[in-house]
């Protein structure tokens, strides 16, 4: 099996394009191989050693590529973290994973801001990582717990070492530590490389978060293991979109079916350039929206279904001329899919069940949570996805509702039971129940159901500006409905799917927000 840093091509012509004005950033491979083998070395001098967590906070850029792919060679394990979080969240996940160092923007340690306030409050070691224009400087403000232990040897990974973690939420509401090898993620690398056929002449712009599997596995590792070249802005930007796309010469690009919505409602180019195709992921893709995108882009789409656990891909419709189906995410990409039965059987083909993976790409089992372990897994070793889908006469997967009662915001999972939690502890708040509301540009959107405390006089504006304080933006609910009974079966259990229903039949929203 391999590792990132021997699937890194150390010959060959462009690996990455950082859009810049007046010109673009252009760095070859053996130039990157440079570049990262450098930074490996000051994160040994710093005292980074195998199995040392690394939170990356830092936005699309070529400092975060060159840090999680020097983290990765230095067997330590690569924790990004979206730049956006609040202290809090900042604060969950270093400690969760003990961090020993977090990486963060430019002037983030002058500003104070809350990826370095939560870092010296669990004493991870505090840096900031910028480029300089002629390597990725690493600018140590604070050693924390690694004071003292400078000096280590310079390492080399191998296929069982955990290169990545990253968090996906969990119907308890705490998130749930998905470790991903380096075996995992070169599997991954592989499995999406063949599908698409991916070689040195293709090109892709990346417009997902490289803190999200789907930006970091698919448009980011997958075209560097096949030896092509990877555009990065430092965000998805739809009025620059065509231009970077056309400047640059990318042929396909993929994303969540928001920025392809997104991208169908502004001016295209004068002039269409010739893609390849067009990959969409991480949340469903209707019918409606996959054939305007071929009308509007002269492109084949191919919808994929993935998700943190099976280190991003599952399955794929295929290139042409093979068949692709929409409303189904395709047949499996070098992974074992079955359609199993609470007890772990395959039911009939066409019946639903639930949705299982097993794989070489597939994670061995979350860390430190040996209940979701037990539940998550059947004695056959397939992983439960959470998702009921069924196979049609050829294989191609139909997902066909979500068991479990995540919020799957154009691509982002939210847990329910984490709003309900943090609302929770508004003095004004008696009873909180979120809950998914279907959304135009997002598929689903986050809907709360309020109890107010007696004599409170607390409005859903005032309730949204201060979830805001608490959580990233993404988590704040798109509507608030205030109630003075939380709708309950007979037992005195709430039901999300009950309370979203009375809540949208039975009351206007007092705010829509």
């Amino acid at each position: 099996m391999a590792t990132l840093s021997t699937t890194l091509p150390t010959t060959g012509g462009t690996a990455i394009i950082i859009p810049s004005k007046p010109n673009a950033l252009t760095i070859s491979y053996p130039k990157l191989a440079s570049h990262v083998s450098a930074f490996q070395k000051k994160l040994a001098r710093l005292g980074i050693h195998p199995q040392a967590a690394v939170s990356i906070a830092l936005p699309n850029s070529y400092e975060f590529i060159v840090a999680f792919l020097a983290a990765s060679w230095q067997r330590a394990i690569a924790a990004p973290l979206n730049p956006a979080y609040k202290q809090e969240e900042f604060e969950f996940y270093i400690d969760d994973l003990s961090s020993a160092l977090a990486l963060v923007p430019r002037d983030s340690f002058r500003q104070d801001g809350p990826a370095v306030r939560a870092a010296r409050n669990h004493q991870a070691a505090i840096a900031e990582c910028y480029w300089n224009g002629h390597e990725v400087a690493l600018d140590i403000k604070e050693t924390g717990k690694l004071s003292g232990k400078g000096g280590q040897a310079v390492q080399r990974p191998q296929p069982d070492d955990i290169a990545l973690v990253l968090h996906t939420s969990g119907t308890t509401g705490r998130p749930k530590a998905v470790p991903l090898t380096h075996g995992n993620l070169t599997r991954t690398m592989k499995n999406i490389q063949l599908t698409y056929k991916l070689t040195s002449d293709d090109r892709t712009l990346l417009v997902m978060p490289l803190f999200h599997v789907h930006g970091l596995l698919a448009a980011f590792l997958a075209p560097l293991f096949s030896g092509g070249s990877v555009i990065v802005p430092p965000r998805f930007s739809a009025s620059e979109f065509w231009d970077n796309f056309i400047t640059h010469k990318a042929n396909w690009y993929t994303a969540v079916p928001t920025i392809h919505q997104i991208l169908l409602r502004n001016p295209p180019p004068s002039k269409i350039p010739k893609i390849r195709f067009i990959r969409s992921c991480s949340s469903p893709l209707s019918p409606k929206t996959f054939h305007e995108l071929e009308k509007a882009f002269n492109a084949p789409v191919l919808e994929a279904y993935a998700m943190t656990e099976g280190a991003h891909q599952i399955t794929s419709n295929p290139l042409p001329p093979a068949k692709r189906y929409p409303g189904s995410v395709g047949i499996g990409q070098g992974v074992e899919v079955k359609i199993l039965d609470q007890k772990g059987t395959e039911v009939p083909q066409g019946s639903e069940a639930e949705i299982c993976i097993r794989g070489e790409n597939v994670t061995k089992g979350y860390l430190n949570n040996p209940e979701a372990n037990k539940t998550s897994f059947t004695k056959d070793g397939f992983f439960r996805t959470g998702d009921q889908g069924k196979q049609d006469e050829d294989g191609y997967v139909i997902i066909t509702g979500r068991i479990k009662e995540l919020i799957n915001k154009g691509g982002e999972k939210i847990s329910p039971v984490e709003i309900d939690n943090v609302v929770a502890q508004n003095p004004s708040v008696a009873e909180a129940v979120s809950f998914a509301i279907a959304d135009e540009m997002y598929g689903q959107d986050i809907g709360l159901a309020l109890v107010l405390k007696d004599g409170a006089k607390a409005t859903p504006e005032d309730l949204r500006k201060w979830i805001a304080t608490k959580v990233a933006k993404f988590k704040v609910p798109k509507q608030i409905f205030l109630t003075d009974n939380m709708p309950k079966t007979a037992t005195g259990k709430v039901q999300r799917r009950m309370v979203a229903e009375a809540m949208l039949k039975q009351q206007k929203p007092k705010a829509k927000l």
